[in-house]
């Protein structure tokens, strides 16, 4: 037992003590070829997708508002002097009704002074004694006519191009859907970009009120069709750039575009069906891509990652 102690018990820590020393020594100095030669790698590539045929569908659905048309000055068209002023400032008339009687000067003859259409008098500046001229203002009326007013980005014109002369309105606890004439798109002085059609006559609106406007612009069946990520322009012309599938680099060829729906784009010439085009425009980010999830009753976090 004393044997044990003091000569076997020491040579055994000694033993064990070597050991480790000596596998750290090998890790630290000597580290395994193989391991470091299977390291993981990763390596991204451009991913690319073919050109297909398919249906297409240019139609805008768009949130705007009913508002009321413009006032604009009424002028008079005679020398003379009012005699009568038969409405007052504010006052709500309709088409043709007199709004003041005027004798003239030369040749001497009495003229009525008739609304133009139904609508208000926002302001009347005539009053009885008063003479009159030619082109001087004396009212400002403001029609009893409205129109549907859309805000859309300015990259959205390109697909209104071709855009027809109606569109459908909806109004949310308001009338049947009905459709709208006079369909234009307008630049504001602030570069404010919109879409603007007029609401029938007999429709009842009021300004104010929030409306869908839906415009179809077209279809076409049988069309090759290309992501619009793939396609550098977007407007009847542009570029796409098509892989040969050998590891060389792209074709950059031009295209004549179509129809759009904001997803997918028509190519008319330039490429053929099975061509394998690049998802994205070289240098471009993949679009992002937002996850959202509940994390606890009624609250919602969301995150975003980029789509290669």
């Amino acid at each position: 037992m004393q044997i044990w102690r003091r000569w076997v018990m020491p040579i055994l820590f000694i033993l064990i003590g070597a050991a480790i020393a000596a596998s750290v020594t090998k890790l630290a100095f000597f580290p395994d070829v193989q391991a470091s030669a299977e390291q993981p790698f990763a390596e991204i590539a451009d991913p690319v997708v073919p050109v297909t045929r398919g249906a297409v569908v240019n139609e805008l659905s768009l949130s705007g508002t009913i508002a009321r048309d413009a006032a604009f000055p009424l002028r008079a068209e005679v020398n003379g002097t009012v005699t009568t002023v038969h409405v007052r400032q504010g006052q709500t008339v309709k088409k043709n009704q007199k709004i003041a009687t005027v004798t003239q000067d030369y040749p001497r003859a009495v003229i009525e002074i008739r609304a133009p259409e139904a609508g208000e008098l926002v302001e009347l500046s005539i009053v009885k004694g008063q003479t009159t001229s030619t082109g001087v203002e004396f009212a400002s009326f403001s029609p009893a006519r409205y129109h549907v007013l859309s805000t859309v980005e300015p990259v959205q014109l390109y697909r209104l191009l071709d855009a027809p002369s109606e569109a459908t309105v909806t109004i949310t606890g308001g009338p049947a859907p009905f459709a709208c004439s006079g369909l234009r798109t307008q630049v504001a002085d602030d570069g404010t970009t919109s879409v603007r059609c007029a609401v029938p006559s007999d429709q009842v609106v009021f300004p104010g009120l929030p409306a869908t406007l839906d415009i179809a612009v077209g279809t076409v069946e049988d069309a090759m069709l290309v992501p619009t990520t793939a396609v550098q322009g977007g407007a009847q012309s542009g570029v796409v750039w098509v892989d040969a599938g050998d590891g060389s680099e792209p074709e950059q060829r031009d295209v004549v575009l179509g129809l759009s729906d904001g997803v997918m784009v028509e190519v008319i010439e330039g490429v053929t069906e099975g061509d394998m085009v690049r998802q994205f425009v070289p240098g471009a980010a993949a679009p992002v891509e937002e996850f959202c999830y509940e994390i606890a009753p009624g609250e919602e976090y969301c995150e975003t990652g980029v789509t290669w």
